[in-house]
């Protein structure tokens, strides 16, 4: 068995989202809904953008405002405390930060000196992409052939992502494909990283989680595999699913 994987770099950063910690406490980031709460112009943990740094700073600032000891927090409570003041990250932020992780460990550089930015237009948006790449860096950007090509499942690779765009009014997600497992150069296994929010998770159980995919037919597309989230695979009817990889990789 053959196993590829991400850079130690952007594992770790898959590791800070999925046990983040303050304190004693230790959680996954939840995930963040900008569609649903339609923050905008604010800082970057507070609108699903912000790096695991940037979510610690704010977490931590505002348990000392309101006077809460870091000492007093368990892992449920935290995620909890997070989920209560809109503080998480969506699934184009984590891939972001995955991706750029991987990018400069493979010495490509920072995201935001090769990614296109296909939906903002004019001076103003060029500005605004310019000084703040990660909110203007959505799943279609991800998915523009501009940023990314089209990868055959027994192709598939550490750093390649799962694009769906939505077909109806569904918000569009990405997974980041972090391991494969190949027998004989082809893959039989795939490990991927996303963050979600399905209805059974109630309010307090989204946030950055990993699946598995059995691949069955390396020569067929990856919705015929086995689905570690069946319900993941239930949704790709309403989405134009690929995969895909950055142009630069």
């Amino acid at each position: 068995m053959n196993i590829k994987t991400l850079s130690e770099h952007a594992t770790s950063v898959i590791d800070q989202y999925m046990n983040f910690s303050v304190g004693k406490a230790v959680c996954s980031i939840p995930y963040f809904n900008n569609k649903t709460t339609r923050s905008r112009g604010a800082l970057r943990a507070y609108v699903g953008k912000g790096s695991p740094k940037d979510i610690y700073e704010e977490v931590t600032a505002s348990l000392t405002k309101e006077h809460v000891s870091v000492d007093v927090l368990t892992g449920e409570s935290l995620k909890k405390y997070m989920t209560d003041k809109n503080i998480g990250i969506d699934c184009s932020g984590l891939a972001y930060y995955i991706l750029n992780a991987e990018s400069e460990e493979r010495k490509r550089g920072r995201l935001d000196k090769h990614i296109h930015f296909t939906t903002v237009h004019g001076l103003f948006g060029k500005i605004r992409s310019a000084l703040r790449p990660v909110e203007n860096c959505g799943v279609a950007t991800f998915a523009d052939k501009k940023n990314s090509r089209i990868i055959a499942t027994k192709d598939i690779e550490p750093g390649d992502m799962i694009t769906m765009i939505s077909k109806t009014t569904e918000r569009d997600h990405m997974l980041v494909i972090n391991c494969v497992e190949s027998q004989n150069a082809t893959p039989v296994k795939i490990f991927y990283t996303h963050t979600i929010a399905y209805p059974e998770d109630g309010v307090y159980g989204t946030g950055v989680r990993q699946g598995t995919i059995d691949i069955t037919n390396p020569q067929g597309t990856i919705f015929e595999g086995v689905w570690s989230e069946n319900n993941l695979l239930t949704r790709m009817r309403d989405y134009v699913a690929e995969i895909r990889r950055l142009n630069w990789f």
